[in-house]
């Protein structure tokens, strides 16, 4: 008896100027994504890198097959991962960043794949290991109360990895308004109340270098792109 086709991955990564990092990341990222028993396509969405970071993946799709890059002129994290997931073709989309990945992630997520429309890594359920600094924790804690007392949203914990089935993406995606950090966070909010199903999985976090953005800036930015979802929210 044949065996069912394997499920169809689209991994978008936004970067940054990474042309420092991506040499020793993109080797680790593919053997972590060997493990993963799927169609993995990874999509790094190169968005407004002042260094040679594209050229530097354009290198490595001469070794990767599956590797393909997306060019964007500005500097936008939430808009480079937007474009990603449109253009992606495949079943499923997962969001990873350069410096945090995981092949099980991958795995058991696909596993609720008949359960479940969207799977979030959240770092804040029972059996999660977060080790970053006291201070971002309370950070991600803080911001997902936020997330609850102003957009009635569920789910623990929106940024991360996150494993999305693409039908979710084509009818959510294109009401979203938010860019920058809160693209995922207005998706999943979005597909929450479309009535997709979402499950999370504990995550494990290891900062494998300090965070390139600043906490202190990013707040404000943050607290005002909560409330503009809530405000467009309200209108539909």
């Amino acid at each position: 008896m044949p065996h069912p086709p394997l499920p169809s991955v689209t991994v978008v990564i936004p970067v940054h100027n990474e042309s420092s990092y991506l040499p020793q990341a993109l080797p680790q990222l593919f053997a972590e994504m060997d493990s993963v028993t799927a169609d993995i396509r990874v999509l790094i969405a190169e968005n407004g890198s002042t260094d040679n970071t594209a050229d530097l993946v354009r290198e490595a799709m001469e070794t990767y097959s599956s590797l393909s890059l997306l060019e964007l002129p500005t500097p936008d994290y939430g808009a480079a991962m937007r474009e990603g997931f449109m253009q992606a073709t495949t079943q499923w989309v997962a969001n990873f960043d350069i410096d945090y990945f995981s092949g099980t992630f991958l795995n058991e997520a696909l596993d609720l794949g008949d359960s479940a429309d969207i799977v979030l890594a959240s770092k804040r359920v029972e059996g999660a290991d977060d080790q970053r600094g006291a201070t971002r924790i309370f950070a991600t804690w803080t911001f997902n109360q936020i997330l609850a007392l102003v957009l009635s949203s569920g789910v623990s914990d929106t940024h991360g990895m996150k494993l999305v089935r693409k039908t979710v993406v084509d009818t959510v995606a294109p009401d979203v308004i938010s860019t920058t950090d809160l693209f995922d966070t207005e998706l999943v909010v979005r597909a929450e109340r479309a009535g997709f199903r979402i499950a999370e999985l504990p995550a494990s976090v290891v900062e494998l270098r300090d965070a390139k953005s600043s906490l202190v800036k990013r707040v404000p930015r943050t607290l005002s792109g909560v409330w503009k979802i809530r405000r467009d929210l309200r209108k539909s």
